[in-house]
């Protein structure tokens, strides 16, 4: 090989060489701002318990944002109707912690020891327990917003449509939207339980899901029993013209829980004026990989339809007492003090969230 085309050769290749490390180095770069992105400086309080079911108790995990806007998101932690206590993970819900919304994270107990009713039932009191303390978690009570998928969107909607028992569907000739709620944004959720489409889950026969009977309690497999059943927790038979504002992100290739579900939903509301958006996703099955990036656009919506709150936000003064300055373990129940992401410091002592004792339930509201 003659010299002059050796030093060519080399010069090309030490060209590809530096253009190869520019190019892994922008890819580490992006990694971690990936990385850095989905783990915001966040506080969390685990375990706190909301109620009892079955002789079990009902928690929820709290995370808090580094710079709370005063706005608080309830989180439904269901695949299936079946909820696993301390599986958040704040990463989950990145886009939301980083707009300062203070996320609820509402665990329940699992189907079939509870039934799809008594699990509506204890997540809307997990909501009136985050409502009528909200000032000491220092978001404003009519600055909550829903958020959920699958089951957890089915639980979320039932909520938004101000499904819970004991709450009122909107004020006759009002504007605002009544109930617990002022904003919902879901995944792919469970509809209408009486008309099933094309799901695999529909047996043909006017029944329950077909992998889910039990999960409706015995009456179900009664076809008149169950027609009643399924109107009650299908939250398009709770449709009213005083809906929150709906974002739904659905894929067309679901076939579990099909597009239909939420296209009908959204008709539903539109004959009677309520305000549903449905955002199809090209491909998407029944969850897909990119579905944390997509909460950005539930964030947005957020932003958009809820409004500012009524008082600004005070992260010591408001919050209870274990959520300021201490992350809890679930699963050893031992605090750690939080010195930020990453770092923390064990201690020994036992710590067992309860309702009343966390909570300074005299103080009152900023003005």
């Amino acid at each position: 090989m003659a010299p002059g085309t050796r030093m060519k050769l080399d010069r090309w290749f030490r060209i590809a060489l530096q253009v190869l490390l520019f190019l892994l180095a922008c890819a580490v770069s992006l990694t971690g701002l990936v990385v850095l992105y989905f783990h915001p400086p966040t506080r969390c309080l685990r375990g706190l318990v909301y109620g009892e079911r079955h002789g079990r108790p009902l928690t929820m995990d709290v995370a808090f944002p580094a710079s709370p806007n005063g706005r608080g998101v309830l989180l439904m932690m269901s695949g299936s109707w079946k909820s696993r206590p301390g599986s958040f993970r704040p990463w989950l819900v990145a886009p939301l912690l980083r707009r300062g919304y203070t996320v609820f994270a509402i665990y329940h107990v699992s189907q079939p020891e509870a039934t799809v009713m008594e699990i509506v039932e204890d997540v809307c009191r997990a909501a009136r327990h985050v409502h009528q303390h909200a000032s000491e978690y220092g978001v404003d009570p009519q600055s909550l917003g829903v958020t959920g998928g699958s089951s957890g969107g089915h639980l979320a909607l039932m909520l938004a449509t101000g499904a819970c028992p004991g709450e009122t569907q909107g004020t006759p000739g009002g504007d605002a939207p009544a109930g617990l709620v002022r904003a919902a944004a879901v995944f792919f959720p469970v509809t209408d339980l009486l008309n099933l489409g094309a799901s695999t889950e529909n047996a043909g026969d006017g029944g329950p899901p077909r992998s889910f009977v039990r999960a409706f309690g015995p009456q179900a497999t009664n076809l008149a029993q169950w027609r009643a059943i399924g109107r009650s927790v299908s939250p398009i038979y709770h449709v009213h013209p005083h809906l929150p504002p709906i974002l739904i992100l659905h894929g067309d290739a679901d076939t579990l829980v099909p597009l239909e579900q939420s296209l009908r939903f959204q008709e539903a509301a539109r004959r009677l004026g309520g305000h549903v958006e449905v955002r199809v996703k090209p491909g998407g099955r029944h969850g897909w990989w990119t579905l944390p990036w997509d909460i950005r656009a539930f964030a947005d919506w957020f932003d958009r339809h809820m409004g500012p709150p009524a008082f600004e936000a005070r992260r010591r003064k408001s919050l209870p007492r274990a959520a300021t300055s201490d992350v809890i373990d679930h699963a050893s129940l031992r605090t750690t003090q939080w010195l930020g992401p990453a770092t923390a410091v064990n201690f020994t002592a036992p710590f067992s969230p309860t309702l009343s004792k966390p909570l300074d339930t005299s103080a009152t509201p900023p003005d």
